[in-house]
């Protein structure tokens, strides 16, 4: 099988389920920019001291993958695979907590920065953000599971959390803003 099938080259792409949409529509841009995050998680991983940081990683890789495949459906007993419950959610927030805890407080505004895998976290933060906007534009058209948005939101959170407890961890002075 070749990775090229043709099938794109009138700007158009295949959903699961067999329906065809334009590749500007709002749910193909939608998983892209979830697929995106992703890809963005996996540069932070190349610079990933810690093994239980990547492993955490991994863990939400995987979590986006479920997310992206119910995104490519627009109906979701198609999807196949289950979304990430209420109890993700939790789990992320004591991760936040956790991350928080050893960065300490922030005392002023930070641009976005520090050691490569915190820069690289800073910049998966930003991306989720832009997913969970076009999560949010989809969902204003179409149904949407509202779990996928607090998942997107809770992650962005835990981003900026992760990325000053893993600058802080490797002795890496956070930039503050100067205005």
């Amino acid at each position: 099988m070749r990775i090229y099938t043709r099938t794109g080259d009138e700007g158009k792409t295949g959903l699961i389920g067999g329906a065809r949409r334009s590749k500007a529509d709002p749910r193909i841009a939608a998983y892209g920019d979830v697929d995106e995050l992703n890809a963005s998680l996996g540069v932070a991983a190349t610079s990933m001291k810690d093994a239980s940081d990547l492993a955490r990683l991994r863990i939400v890789q995987e979590e986006l993958f479920q997310i992206g495949t119910h995104l490519a459906s627009p109906d979701p007993a198609k999807a196949g695979v289950p979304l990430p419950g209420p109890e993700t959610v939790k789990r992320m927030e004591s991760w936040i907590d956790e991350a928080w805890d050893r960065a300490g407080p922030l005392r002023r505004f930070i641009l976005p920065g520090g050691c490569a895998a915190g820069a690289a976290l800073h910049l998966a933060r930003t991306i989720c953000r832009r997913a969970e906007r076009g999560v949010v534009a989809l969902s204003s058209r179409e149904t949407v599971d509202p779990g996928i948005v607090l998942y997107l939101n809770r992650l962005s959170d835990w981003l900026f959390a992760w990325a000053r407890d893993v600058n802080a961890r490797a002795g890496t002075p956070e930039p503050e803003w100067k205005p």
